[in-house]
């Protein structure tokens, strides 16, 4: 289990993680999503050890990351800046993980190195930026670490090497019990194959938690009056979101359906709709709570 308790980072004056505490679940697939600047990068470089933090731990299985190299030959970190020798090719950083991660097999590297079709002698840095993806992401399951951390790894594939790339990561977690950590701004992406997701925001986490929780637990809701209703009306419920055309209200409530349904009914309401949310329409609604929206962007 990663353990993150009471971390900070600051970069000349500038906070990037302020106070996080977290914990991530060996065997789960969590993604981590959050406004641009919020310090996704950051943390995914605290957790596997590029960064010193200023104050706090970063723990896995009790033991502390930075400068331990036990604990990061359990990590493989796939950052969002491209990285290869120059003139090196595939076979090339084969060779240089295979000195890093004892776990590292050359069977499993050309098993799915000629799955994608890439030529193992053919120079990096004449492969597109999604073959350099693939590339990434066949190093990583190659190296069979404990912890797969991807940052941004499906921006540059295709639809088909995405669903590709989300498939090999079911099965590692389920053959092997890898545990992917996938920093991503592509809300739908993460949706499809992550059990828990963390919010962050302007270096701290609003929640983590798992999908199928914050689902139910973040509803919309449609229902008609006889008379329009102002958001004020409905007291005791939490709402991030509130949108009024005439007599019919459009809700987002944090809370339970259950009582949600217990407030509305005492109006007397024509009709009214619990309305399925995507993890992007969480997202916005939580920001907009946050002052974060698009109506504070003066085009």
């Amino acid at each position: 289990m990663i353990r993150v308790e009471n971390l900070r980072k600051s970069f000349g004056g500038i906070t990037a993680m302020d106070n996080v505490t977290a914990e991530i679940q060996n065997s789960s697939i969590f993604g981590l999503i959050g406004s641009n600047g919020a310090g996704k990068s950051t943390l995914m470089r605290l957790l596997c050890g590029i960064y010193r933090p200023d104050s706090g731990t970063v723990t896995i299985d009790g033991e502390e990351v930075y400068e331990n190299t036990k604990v990061k030959e359990r990590i493989f970190y796939i950052s969002d800046d491209q990285y290869y020798f120059h003139n090196g090719n595939m076979d090339d950083l084969a060779k240089y993980y295979s000195l890093i991660y004892p776990k590292f097999s050359f069977e499993e590297y050309n098993k799915l190195r000629e799955a994608f079709k890439l030529d193992g002698r053919r120079k990096l840095s004449t492969f597109s930026k999604g073959m350099q993806k693939q590339a990434h992401i066949v190093w990583a399951l190659a190296s069979n670490t404990d912890y797969l951390l991807c940052d941004e790894t499906f921006d540059g594939l295709d639809p088909v090497m995405r669903q590709a790339v989300k498939k090999l990561l079911a099965e590692a977690v389920i053959e092997r019990d890898l545990t992917p950590i996938i920093a991503s701004h592509n809300l739908r992406e993460l949706e499809d194959i992550c059990d828990h997701v963390g919010l962050l925001h302007e270096g701290g986490i609003i929640f983590n938690q798992e999908i199928d929780n914050l689902r139910l637990g973040t509803h919309k809701i449609q229902c008609a009056f006889k008379e329009p209703k102002a958001k004020e009306d409905f007291k005791g419920l939490d709402i991030l979101h509130y949108e009024n055309y005439g007599s019919l209200s459009v809700m987002i409530i944090r809370g339970s359906v259950e009582r949600t349904q217990k407030v509305i009914d005492k109006f007397a309401p024509l009709y009214s709709e619990v309305v399925p949310m995507s993890l992007e329409e969480i997202f916005i609604s939580e920001m907009e709570v946050r002052g974060y929206d698009s109506e504070g962007i003066n085009l």
